[in-house]
């Protein structure tokens, strides 16, 4: 009875699988709902024993022992089912097409579970048995299998508290299949039963919420996807085509790689094409059309080969060549693939593959391989018995109609394997074979750990141990999550918290070689570490490209953007797909950038946008020819000063410098000197203290000399007025303290106000960019404007009244009439200042210093030429009107040589 509700309980929650991974409609499914409710209700009507309804025939081979083991294989490539009309009782599916190497995964099984028995160190006094059960790449019968391993096949079940007949299995090695592997689990996770699958590779398999007892030896598709994304970044393929099966396996896999090259950045998919399940030609035309009109010179494949022999024929009637295809586990080794007609078009693929290992006595146990003449038609050994007849193409009597017509051979039993040439015993690239070794061993060695428990020491409820006569499936799963060991070919297994063993796959290429043979070749590893994560190890020299240039092909959607250009994506397409703009002025961009980036502020992009260099820099410099003009203009100034400042010392006491006022004259000529010097801090790299001086030492000058020149005028007037009867109080007035008071006074005014303005808001280096992105023109900063402002307009105040007074007695009588030439130096004095304003306002960078230079050199000539020019002219030239005589006018004369 208790397996009856345990099968009644598989019902149920089999519904609930089917539902959840859209099988539903799978008609098989159908009869195995049917035969289990049969067995149900007869248990209602006979209480004291039950019968199965029917039993389920399923390829097999079974070994007796003390605890059993299932295995799920594809030993049969497809499968048919009778009609489903109902008027009779419905057939049992058939399977056909032998697939030996399947059949050789089960006999792997069988080897490992040989040499387990005859290990005294593992499971000793314990000996495993095993159920194996072929699929048939079909879910009906996979599910059928799996049930009939957890429950058993007996057509008689003794309510007694006795069970007769094979022993339950405690743990399942498979199903190989993830779509297969997905519904059983689902369903024997609920009662907990382990399951090792060795082929089962979708990343959903990982959700330990509903798939609590799934564990597998390969990695998971999760791992694979990144696996490929390593590869399609070593060699720079960025834009691929993806086509996958149908099921669980692709659907899931292609969802994993679109998620991660989205994340990652490194590709994008040209398509996305589903491989139909059935050769609907129409559907692989399309598909293969689309992979003509791509410019995706990359495929990427994840499906089974089964699926892609139908999508080959297609290709092969188009004639589509060119392509670099990059083949999942699934079908990497697949040897119905590698053909000669295949080869142009398959050649050079590049593969994910199985960890290749090495299981010694492999070779030497199916060798000894035999049939079971006497049970040919039992499920248990027709296994068996089909290889046989595929393998030396002969039939077990009673042999089908018109086989020994058709010259057939009989099988004798007697056929030597060792004297066929068959890839079934070629040992030398055990892939999933060595999964079904390390799953087998995995649940061996949980079993001898959990037989080793010390009692009050167990990690069940009171620390209690499990014993053969009371374990149950569920606690083996405690003891398979902590297992451990090392193959003989030297690699650890272990189980993580969702059931994945640690990641390892090689890395396969397709050898078309020149005398036709087809090689597949390990080219590399991918593999997980703690310390590198993903790494990736090729050995591309070995690596063979199926194209005229023999390198590894290109596929992107645009070419790499070049440097000084960035990707601005194309609309509607995927980000791989972009047109490359150059970068404006002042920004640059490696390769490949999605944005130019602007340069630091001292830079500037070269020419050609890859790089920044810094920026020219531009300012009134002494090695310039406008420098070197305006410094000589200036030196020059200084030289004439000095020279009329010792022509007038020299000739000081002679009357025309007497009657000219020669201390005044004498201190105008030195702040002329100094107005010459001054122009020199305007020239140069500006710097703190030349910003600061340049103006202060400009404004005092300046005040200065035309504080010297008002000085003058006003003591003209005064002469003039104290040679007129009643006059003589004007002149005390201007004696000579009062004169030099006023000059010190005025300028002291200039000094404050300079003073004020540095204090308060001083001149500082600028670099100025406004002009010139590209330049950098070093300036003096005014600071404050206002400052500035008042320094010239003070200036300008003092020239005016100089230019006034000097006008208002510009028609005194000529003995006394310096006025003209005071009025006419002003006037150019205050013309070269008014113009200097809207032109240095409007000049750019260090022209605006060249033009405030000029002025400053100008007016500078203005004055020294109109007020010392007439003198000099007299003293060197004209010595005979440098005479008391001459001098003296006449009226009043005396009275000038009087003040000085």
């Amino acid at each position: 009875m208790k397996n009856l509700v345990f099968a009644g309980s598989f019902v149920l929650a089999f519904l609930h699988s089917v539902m959840w991974s859209l099988l539903q409609t799978n008609l098989l499914l159908f009869i195995l709902l049917y035969s289990y409710f049969s067995s149900a209700v007869a248990s209602s009507l006979f209480p004291s024993s039950c019968q199965l309804q029917r039993q389920f025939h399923l390829n097999g081979m079974h070994k007796s022992g003390d605890v059993i083991l299932g295995g799920l294989f594809q030993v049969h490539f497809f499968s048919s089912v009778a009609d489903l009309s109902f008027t009779s009782q419905p057939q049992q599916p058939t399977c056909h097409g032998f697939y030996e190497l399947g059949f050789r995964q089960a006999q792997t099984m069988a080897f490992a579970i040989d040499e387990i028995n005859r290990n005294s160190n593992l499971l000793p006094n314990v000996t495993l048995g095993y159920t194996l059960y072929d699929n048939c790449v079909t879910l009906g019968i996979g599910f059928r299998a799996a049930l009939s391993l957890a429950s058993g096949q007996e057509e008689n079940i003794i309510l007694d508290n006795r069970c007769t007949g094979n022993l339950p299995v405690i743990g399942i090695v498979g199903d190989s299949s993830s779509t297969h592997s997905i519904a059983i689990s689902n369903v024997l996770g609920l009662y907990r039963v382990p399951m090792v699958s060795y082929f089962a590779t979708c990343s959903c398999l990982t959700d330990r919420q509903k798939y609590p007892s799934f564990f597998r030896t390969i990695p998971s598709d999760a791992f694979q996807v990144r696996a490929m994304i390593q590869i399609l970044k070593h060699f720079g393929w960025t834009w691929a085509g993806l086509l996958v099966s149908d099921d669980d396996y692709g659907l899931h896999a292609a969802r994993s790689l679109q998620s991660d090259l989205s994340l990652s950045g490194e590709g994008c998919l040209a398509y996305f094409e589903i491989l139909p399940w059935d050769k609907d030609m129409d559907e692989l035309r399309r598909i293969v059309n689309v992979m003509k009109m791509s410019s995706a010179r990359v495929v990427i494949v994840f499906a089974h080969h089964s699926r892609i022999v139908n999508l080959m024929e297609e290709v092969v009637r188009q004639n589509l060549t060119g392509l670099q295809w990059m083949a999942s586990e699934a079908w990497t080794e697949a040897t119905v693939l590698q053909t000669p007609q295949l080869m142009p078009y398959l050649g050079g693929t590049l593969g994910i593959a199985i960890r290749r290992g090495e299981i010694p006595g492999l070779r030497e146990f199916l060798l000894q391989i035999r049939p079971d003449l006497h049970h040919n038609n039992s499920y248990g050994n027709s296994m068996v018995n089909q290889f046989w007849e595929f393998t030396f193409k002969c039939r077990f009597a009673p042999a089908p109609t018109g086989w020994v017509e058709g010259r057939g051979t009989l099988c004798t039993g007697e056929e030597d394997l060792d004297h066929v040439d068959s890839e079934f015993l070629d040992i030398s690239n055990l892939r999933p074979e060595y999964n079904v070794y390390k799953a087998v061993y995995a649940l061996a060695y949980s079993l001898d750990d959990m037989l080793r428990c010390k009692p009050g020491r167990g990690p069940f409820r009171g620390h209690s141990c499990a014993t053969l006569q009371t374990l149950e499936p569920w606690q083996l799963i405690y003891y398979l999550e902590m297992v451990n060991f090392t193959t003989p070919f030297g690699d650890q297994v272990s189980f993580d918290e969702n059931g994945d063993v640690v990641p390892i796959y090689d890395v396969m290429n397709w050898l078309w070689l020149p005398d036709g043979n087809i090689k597949i070749q390990t080219v590399g590893e991918v593999k997980r570490s703690a310390f590198k994560g993903e790494e990736l190890i090729l050995d591309e020299d070995k690596i063979f490209w199926n194209f005229e240039s023999k390198k590894p092909p290109r596929s992107v959607c645009s070419e790499s953007c070049p440097p000084g250009t960035h990707m601005v994506r194309k609309k509607e397409e995927p980000k791989c797909c972009f047109d490359c703009i150059p970068c404006s002025e002042g920004k640059t961009t490696n390769k490949n950038s999605l944005e130019c980036t602007n340069c630091p502020e001292d830079f500037w992009s070269n020419p050609q946008r890859d790089h920044c260099v810094p920026k020219k820099t531009e300012f009134l410099s002494y090695h310039e020819p406008l420098g070197i003009c305006l410094t000589a203009i200036s030196l020059l100034g200084t030289f004439i000063c000095v020279i009329v400042l010792g022509i007038f010392f020299y000739h000081r006491r002679t009357p025309i410098i007497r009657a000219n006022n020669s201390e005044l004259s004498f201190q105008l000529l030195l702040s002329l000197k100094l107005c010459f010097l001054c122009s020199l801090l305007f020239i140069g790299r500006p710097r703190l203290w030349t910003c600061q001086l340049r103006h202060a030492a400009f404004g005092i000058s300046f005040v200065l000399c035309v504080s010297c020149i008002l000085v003058k005028t006003m003591v003209v007037l005064a002469v003039f007025k104290a040679s007129k009867p009643g006059g003589g109080t004007s002149l005390k007035w201007f004696g000579a303290m009062q004169q030099r008071g006023t000059v010190l006074f005025l300028t002291a005014i200039q000094a404050a106000i300079c003073t004020t303005w540095l204090v308060s808001s001083s001149p500082t280096p600028h670099k100025n960019t406004q002009y010139h992105n590209d330049k950098i023109i070093y300036e003096c900063a005014v600071g404050s404007t206002v400052g500035f402002a008042v320094l010239l307009g003070y200036i300008g105040m003092l020239a005016f009244l100089s230019f006034l007074i000097a006008f208002l007695v510009r028609n005194l009588p000529d003995s006394f009439n310096e006025a003209k030439l005071i009025t006419f130096s002003m006037l150019i004095f205050c013309a070269v200042w008014v113009a200097f304003v809207p032109v240095y306002i409007s000049s750019p960078g260090n022209y605006a210093d060249a033009v405030e230079v000029f002025a400053i050199l100008a007016s500078s000539f203005g004055l020294l030429v109109t007020l010392f020019g007439p003198k000099c002219y007299i003293i060197l030239l004209r010595p005979e009107l440098n005479t008391k005589k001459a001098i003296m006018a006449r009226r009043n004369g005396t009275q000038i040589f009087h003040i000085q």
